[in-house]
């Protein structure tokens, strides 16, 4: 461990604060839930390219999304069941790699989530100029934009998180390399980089889910205008499901990115960086397929 103005090499992730004997069964349990994300990602990912029925612009968005989250909780919970095991050490650089990886892929995550709201948007109120509006280039083109955003967003963060000096002591409370903890860590000024990330944390936030919400209340408008019966409580279903996956997701990303003073004690920023890292692509899948006869039948 270094002290004093000595710079640092590697980080010592704590984790959580659990007895020692807590630490085998959230290991397990975890490890399940890790698994089940891996397993019911893949199934989606596999379902959409081997079923001809699937190859329409709702599942390459759900495939790109079943790929994303793959990549996105792998780069933080194998890391964090490490550390139930034994001292989870990183280095510095592999630190910085984690969150930019990160980083990169819950940005995309935003803009993608954007993207498939707006897609539905287009099915339910345009259904017959539907096929000309979502066209295969202009699917393709909305899923690099949304890529590539998370991408350039992950590069300018890193970029001055680079700059930064570390040292003092090297424990950092938390189980993923996450902004704000290695921020109270940096011995150099850290201000440019906490502006930079808050000022991209309020625009890749709030316009991605400003659209979902704008969709998502034009979409209940042509619902309401539908006879009630069936296929107006499907809607409706489909609508709050995703919806609250949605709100969940984006929520507690806002209030750890934007407001993060909002969350005063440690324990509850670790509950809610849980609840985008692991909770949210655990029931992705299960919350877009769940209520899709197309989807079991391919699958």
């Amino acid at each position: 461990v270094s002290i004093g103005n000595q710079t640092i090499t590697e980080f010592v992730l704590l984790g959580f604060y659990v007895k020692a004997e807590l630490h085998l069964l959230l290991f397990i349990v975890f490890t399940v839930i890790y698994a089940s994300i891996i397993l019911g990602n893949m199934l989606i990912i596999v379902a959409v390219v081997s079923s001809q029925r699937l190859h329409t612009p709702m599942y390459f968005f759900l495939a790109n999304l079943s790929f994303l989250e793959i990549l996105y909780t792998s780069s933080v919970v194998p890391k964090m069941l490490e550390g139930f095991l034994q001292e989870a050490a990183i280095s510095v650089a592999g630190c910085l790699l984690q969150f930019f990886i990160f980083g990169s892929l819950a940005t995309a995550e935003c803009f993608l989530l954007a993207v498939m709201a707006y897609d539905r948007y287009l099915a339910i109120c345009y259904p017959l100029r539907y096929p000309l509006l979502m066209g295969p280039r202009w699917c393709l083109g909305l899923v690099v934009i949304a890529w590539l955003s998370g991408f350039m967003v992950g590069v300018v963060i890193i970029a001055l998180m680079a700059q930064l000096r570390f040292c003092g002591h090297n424990h950092i409370d938390h189980f993923y390399c996450d902004f704000m903890p290695l921020m109270s860590l940096a011995c150099s000024d850290p201000s440019v980089a906490q502006m930079t990330t808050f000022i991209l944390s309020v625009v890749c936030l709030t316009v991605p889910f400003g659209l979902i919400l704008t969709s998502y209340g034009r979409i209940v408008v042509a619902v309401l205008r539908v006879p009630a019966g069936a296929s107006r409580r499907k809607a409706f279903s489909t609508c709050s499901s995703h919806l609250a996956v949605v709100s969940t997701y984006y929520g507690t990303l806002m209030v750890l990115y934007i407001a993060p003073s909002a969350v005063h004690s440690q324990l509850l920023m670790k509950v809610f960086a849980l609840l985008y890292t692991v909770i949210t692509p655990f029931f992705n899948p299960v919350i877009y397929t769940l209520r899709n006869k197309e989807v079991q039948q391919a699958l």
